[in-house]
């Protein structure tokens, strides 16, 4: 570990100086490169540096204590002793934290799909439920909540809702949101006050850039039809609708919510090229191995993940055996009350990852 961070200083020195340099000072894609590197690593570095203080200041304080100094002096020694060790072990714990390899897609925007699960129209709100839930959080964290696709259900849910998340960090956030959601409640439909269980799946992508993956437009079906659904007489009246089948997997894509129909095509595309890349992110995986999927994060769609009961004000997240409450403020999307789930979602990933690496 010590190596490591050794060659980390090393390079934040060399960008440090790289910087410094005049003709990278008029470079400012060059400038603006470097920049990010350094601050992705500084935290680390300036975290390094005061353990290696601590230590310095430890051995000191030993030597000093091997002195033969008077007895109040050597309780002082004593107590600053034990408050370094402290220290150094806190100081270890968040630079074995700092080493651990980053999920290279943490800081992409992403694409996230609702739909409806077993329940009929219940599901559908359900499904409501959660793509507003989503949508409030990513408005507190400012960032930028976009709807590609929808298929709405006749009571105000949907069967199927697809929509864009723009923001820093999106995909490092609402990546342990993927998997079957099951909520315990009466439906508003339910005249008898029955406790009825209906589910949603959420799949979350990382949004795929042109430089990720290529589509071949021979391999792809382009239909333009007229939109269906709300968005005025332009929307409704010109054909601007998009129908993308990519041919090889027989994938479909459908966008039809913007006036134009190159504004849909883009859309389409985007969603279609954030598929095929999970296609490939998800074989690759498999290849790697399927006994060390991470208990979060890698599971399967299928697999059941959480549960909203709603007559207990309960959240079960089934990954890390975690009850938490506040429910109704849990579904308005409240920060505090979804970051408190996901942070442990992250610690539960991170000490797994920690009991796996060699120091």
């Amino acid at each position: 570990m010590m190596e490591q961070l050794e060659k980390i200083e090393k390079r934040y020195e060399e960008l440090n100086e790289k910087m410094a340099r005049p003709e990278v000072a008029t470079d400012l894609n060059r400038l603006q490169a470097l920049a990010q590197e350094r601050a992705s690593i500084e935290n680390t570095v300036t975290t390094y540096r005061k353990y290696k203080d601590a230590q310095k200041s430890l051995g000191e304080t030993r030597a000093m204590l091997n002195d033969d100094i008077d007895g109040e002096m050597a309780n002082l020694a004593k107590q600053e002793i034990e408050s370094l060790q402290t220290q150094l072990k806190e100081l270890t714990e968040t630079l074995r934290l700092a080493l651990l390899p980053r999920d290279p897609n943490d800081e992409k925007d992403i694409i996230m799909e609702i739909r409806a699960g077993t329940g009929g129209n219940e599901a559908a709100l359900f499904a409501a439920d959660l793509f507003r839930m989503y949508s409030r959080y990513a408005q507190a964290r400012n960032w930028n909540a976009d709807i590609l696709s929808m298929s709405e259900s006749g009571i105000g849910g949907f069967k199927e809702i697809i929509f864009e998340v723009k923001g820093t960090g999106a995909y490092s956030r609402l990546k342990y949101e993927s998997g079957v959601h099951r909520v315990q409640r009466v439906p508003v439909t339910e005249s008898s006050g029955r406790i009825h269980t209906s589910t949603a799946t959420v799949a979350v992508l990382p949004k795929a850039e042109e430089v990720d993956i290529e589509v071949n437009p021979d391999d792809l079906k382009i239909d333009v039809f007229h939109s269906g659904g709300a968005g005025g007489q332009n929307v409704n009246k010109v054909a601007t609708a998009i129908r993308m089948t990519h041919l090889p997997t027989g994938m479909v894509v459908v966008c039809q919510d913007e006036r134009s129909q190159l504004q849909n095509k883009v859309k389409a595309m985007s969603v279609l090229r954030t598929r095929l890349l999970d296609i490939e992110r998800r074989k690759q995986e498999e290849q790697i191995t399927s006994d060390r999927r991470s208990q979060v994060g890698k599971g399967e769609r299928v697999e059941k993940i959480r549960t909203y009961n709603y007559p207990q004000d309960r959240i079960t997240d089934h990954r890390i055996n975690l009850n938490v409450h506040n429910l109704p403020k849990f579904m308005e999307g409240k920060e505090a009350e979804l970051d408190e789930l996901i942070d442990a979602l992250t610690t539960a990933e991170q000490t797994e990852q920690l009991e796996g690496q060699t120091v």
